[in-house]
């Protein structure tokens, strides 16, 4: 799989030595405005990643760092007035940012699955799930009524719902919180899509129901051979079930490569003051670590590094030089582990 070298050269996804493959998802120098009185936003800056057949990236940072918005861009749901305003989205080597509404309706479902963090806005309370699961595989996979209806029923088996034929008329206010966000996934899958974005899946859920989503969530990936963007702001769940992670901040790239590469060397002091946070590196101190400061806001973005008001490593020149490209990974003048 041809990798750009500005994203992350390490990666090969899953490709065997002296093979390349077509990533499912490219997305080049993606750039999302707001338009506003006060000027334009810019909610994502210059993103780029490759995502490879069945890899699953997460994607992470604080509310407000960009990650839904860049998922969102990706399966043409922006809320207007946010819009793409430059770069490209591939999707099996098809161009999508510039397709329109009803061309992109033909791809949602279809080519491109989503899983919600609250799976009561994916499922309609006036329908049975049965009903709505085979009304999206009759749409987009050409079969009957009957077949549809089987293959709902193979769904939610697949997704480990208990007594899936007799569950198939009830209602979605009749599962719990767990049960239903594993219909979304059975929702999500069920037209067989080559590329699934989980906007924050879990977030909703008791701990140890987290834990049961994502290992269901990593198996039908492996298995359908399924590429996941997998939207969150908490680094155990990234840890978990990501391949590879991305960092977001104030709407920009600032680091990414191998989960357990990001995870135990971070290069970016964002990405490292991210990982000190998790309980599991506190080494038994009273107090986790933590990142003072708050991000700033789109519209009063600091000069130079965005960063760098929040930085212990901050110099002159992150403060006044234009924010470096990402370099081995990372988009800092001055990374972790390296001397200034």
């Amino acid at each position: 799989m041809a990798i750009s070298p500005t994203v992350d050269a390490e990666y090969k996804g899953t490709a065997q030595p002296g093979q390349e493959r077509q990533p499912t998802l490219s997305v080049r120098d993606l750039v999302v405005e707001i338009p506003t009185r006060r000027g334009v936003l810019r909610p994502v800056d210059r993103v780029s990643y490759d995502l490879a057949p069945g890899e699953i990236l997460g994607v992470v940072g604080e509310s407000g760092a960009g990650k839904s918005m860049t998922g969102n861009a990706v399966i043409g749901l922006l809320d207007r007035p946010a819009h793409i305003a430059g770069g490209e989205i591939l999707l099996n080597g098809r161009r999508i940012d510039n397709l329109s509404l009803r061309e992109m309706r033909k791809i949602r479902g279809k080519e491109i699955g989503m899983v919600f963090q609250d799976p009561l806005t994916s499922l309609n309370p006036l329908i049975p799930i049965g009903e709505q699961l085979s009304e999206t595989i009759e749409t987009h996979l050409n079969v009957s009524k009957a077949e549809a209806r089987k293959r709902a029923l193979a769904a939610l088996e697949e997704v480990g719902i208990p007594a899936a034929a007799e569950r198939l008329d009830s209602y979605p206010h009749e599962f719990s919180g767990g049960m239903r966000q594993r219909v979304v996934i059975a929702l999500a899958l069920c037209a067989e899509p080559s590329l699934v974005i989980a906007d924050e899946p879990t977030t909703a859920l008791d701990v140890s129901v987290q834990a049961q989503i994502i290992a269901l969530l990593k198996r039908l990936c492996r298995e359908h051979g399924t590429s996941v963007i997998l939207v969150t702001h908490d680094m155990g769940v990234i840890a978990e079930a990501a391949d590879r992670v991305a960092v977001m901040y104030a709407g920009k790239l600032v680091e990414i490569g191998p989960v357990r590469d990001v995870l135990t060397h971070p290069r970016h002091p964002y990405t490292d003051g991210l990982v000190g946070s998790m309980p599991a590196n506190s080494h038994g101190q009273a107090r986790l670590r933590q990142i003072p400061g708050a991000m700033p806001r789109l519209n009063a973005l600091p000069e130079g590094c965005a960063f760098h008001p929040r930085c212990p490593k901050a110099q002159d020149k992150c403060r006044h030089a234009p924010e470096p490209e990402l370099m081995n990974g990372a988009a800092c003048w001055f990374p972790v582990g390296e001397d200034a």
